[in-house]
C-alpha cells in the first residue's frame, strides 16, 4: 500500500465531522444513488455513533454509522476508494462498537448488490426484498454472541 492509498478509521466526533459525513453521504446517496436528499438526513443522525475513514490529508473517503437501536447504516465509501477496504475496516469498526455496547444482535438494510460483502462478515438475509429509496434491499442480522 502506498501513501496515497493509506487510510485510516476512527470513531467520529459529530459536531466536528458532520461536514465530512455529509459530503461523503450527499455524494455516494444523493448524486450517485439518487436517493432523494429528504430521505437521506435523519433528526437521529447526532445520537448514532459514527466512523469514519479518512486519507492521508485527512479528508473523508468512507463512513459508516450504528444507531441506538442497534442498526449499522449510512455505510458509503467514495468511488475513488470502494476494493481497497475501506468499507471492511468500517464495517469491522462498526462491529466492534456494537460488541463493546453489549449487544446480542445487530442488523442492516443490504442493498441487494451489497450482501455478498455483508455475508463476509457472517450476516444472515432475512426476510423478502423490499424498495427503500427505489433501490432493493434485505434486511441482514448479525449474532453476536456466537
Amino acid at each position: 500500500m502506498t501513501e496515497a492509498d493509506s487510510f485510516t478509521v476512527s470513531e467520529a466526533d459529530w459536531r466536528r465531522d458532520e461536514a465530512g459525513i455529509a459530503h461523503v453521504r450527499r455524494r455516494v446517496f444523493i448524486e450517485e444513488q439518487a436517493v432523494p436528499e429528504a430521505m437521506e438526513w435523519e433528526a437521529r443522525d447526532a445520537q448514532c455513533d459514527w466512523f469514519i475513514a479518512q486519507d492521508a490529508t485527512g479528508a473523508i473517503v468512507g463512513i459508516a454509522r450504528l444507531t441506538p437501536d442497534e442498526h449499522i447504516g449510512r455505510m458509503a465509501v467514495l468511488p475513488a476508494w470502494r476494493r481497497r477496504g475501506v468499507g471492511a475496516a468500517l464495517l469491522r469498526a462498526a462491529l466492534a462498537q456494537a460488541r463493546q455496547r453489549g449487544l446480542r444482535r445487530v442488523g442492516l438494510h443490504a442493498q441487494v448488490q451489497a450482501m455478498p460483502f455483508y455475508a463476509r462478515f457472517g450476516f444472515q438475509a432475512r426476510g423478502p426484498v423490499f424498495d427503500e429509496a427505489g433501490i432493493p434491499h434485505r434486511e441482514m442480522i448479525l449474532d453476536l454472541t456466537e
